[in-house]
């Protein structure tokens, strides 16, 4: 059963116009399925392979002739010293385009590879997984209230989807995989029990400011160890610090980032919550909810080939907007509520206009889970998640 993704016709069309492409992503958000069925007749290596990672980093230069082009390179992070190579034969065919496609899980050591090698050479796209209109789609099905929270749930993992998996089983498999593969190859963790409680007691902070020396006192580890621990995490697409937007306001804003979970069913589970039932009655509904509507966002931006440039606003007065996204001089809010019937605009957003200045916002919207989309005035509307 395959799942069209959004990000296809943008992939494709990528692959037409430069020599090369990365597609970054957390592990199984379906990448490598994704770049085999939009291309079925490129030669397809992973790198997942010891032997063949090894061949690429000691032979890059034999690795590429022997496999050939159009190709495939999937977990290229495994072999950082192939991009050279690939530099090397881009800038020997300059005008042949489409010919490496690769995958990564692990976007910090990724990007300085690139940077490094193919700046100006490769487009790069993330690929998230799925998401709320990717699954209305698919599935052709109307979003209630009870579907939101089934797929808040359940996440976005598509093999979840295509093989109809009990969801705690995959994402029980999904942490012991994910803790001995890419966290033991990042850093030397050594407190395994420890980690696993940090990654607990960020799920159920999801939502909220970051507070690192908070959190190094609750896990009984250092700061070091803990700003380590998030660097992990981020790189592996696990985690968004999302940075506020505090330009010319002074010092009165706050200027921590908040935490958001990727994936709100990976999310779920860390959180011990794995019924509809659990997170309908559950205080933290709330915050999740907000998880879940900024990972469509986020989504909705990168499947589109938009930079992440989303912020949250908050001053120690207590003003706050969840979600800002900049439009050349103008600004697009966003606040969540789970249920919102009153179709009016937010009170915490009239505090804010005279900071702002009326003139300068663009759109005011509300994401709720149950309202049509309503405007009521020329700035101010109400979606649902499916249609961010």
């Amino acid at each position: 059963m395959w799942i069209e993704r959004e990000i296809s016709d943008l992939i494709k069309k990528l692959n037409a116009e430069r020599p090369a492409l990365l597609l970054t992503g957390a592990r199984q958000t379906g990448k490598s399925s994704l770049l085999n069925h939009l291309f079925p007749k490129h030669s397809y290596v992973s790198l997942d392979v010891p032997l063949e990672a090894r061949q690429a980093s000691e032979s890059g230069h034999f690795f590429l002739e022997s496999h050939g082009t159009p190709l495939v390179i999937d977990e290229i992070q495994y072999a950082p010293e192939l991009f050279r190579q690939i530099k090397i034969w881009i800038d020997q065919h300059r005008q042949v385009t489409g010919q490496y496609v690769m995958t990564g899980s692990q976007k910090f050591s990724l990007m300085k590879g690139v940077s490094e090698s193919l700046a100006g050479r490769v487009s790069i796209l993330n690929l998230h997984s799925l998401s709320v209109r990717e699954l209305v789609k698919h599935f052709k099905t109307d979003l209630s209230a009870a579907q939101v929270l089934e797929w808040l749930v359940k996440g976005g993992y598509p093999e979840i989807y295509e093989h109809n998996l009990d969801h705690t089983r995959f994402f029980s498999d999904y942490l012991a995989t994910y803790i001995e593969r890419d966290v033991r190859q990042l850093i030397n963790i050594r407190h395994v029990r420890e980690f696993d409680q940090f990654m607990r007691l960020l799920a159920v902070r999801s939502g909220q400011i970051f507070s690192m020396s908070r959190i190094a006192t609750d896990v009984g580890v250092s700061t070091h160890t803990i700003k380590s621990w998030i660097g992990v995490l981020e790189a592996s697409n696990i985690i968004y610090l999302l940075k506020p937007y505090y330009q010319n306001f002074g010092k009165r804003i706050i200027k921590s980032p908040k935490l958001y979970f990727l994936d709100s069913g990976l999310l779920c589970y860390l959180a011990n919550i794995q019924s509809i039932d659990r997170l309908g009655n559950n205080p933290l509904l709330g915050a999740f909810f907000e998880t879940y509507a900024f990972g469509q966002l986020l989504r909705s931006l990168h499947n589109q080939g938009k930079a992440d440039e989303i912020y949250y606003f908050r001053d120690k007065d207590g003003r706050e907007v969840d979600f800002m996204i900049p439009e050349g001089n103008l600004l697009n809010l966003y606040e969540c509520k789970w249920h919102d019937e009153s179709g009016q605009r937010p009170k915490n957003i009239n505090k804010l206009t005279h900071i702002f200045g009326e003139e300068n916002i663009n759109q005011i919207t509300t994401i709720t889970t149950t309202a049509k989309k309503i405007r009521i005035d020329e700035k101010f509307s109400v979606s649902n998640v499916v249609e961010l």
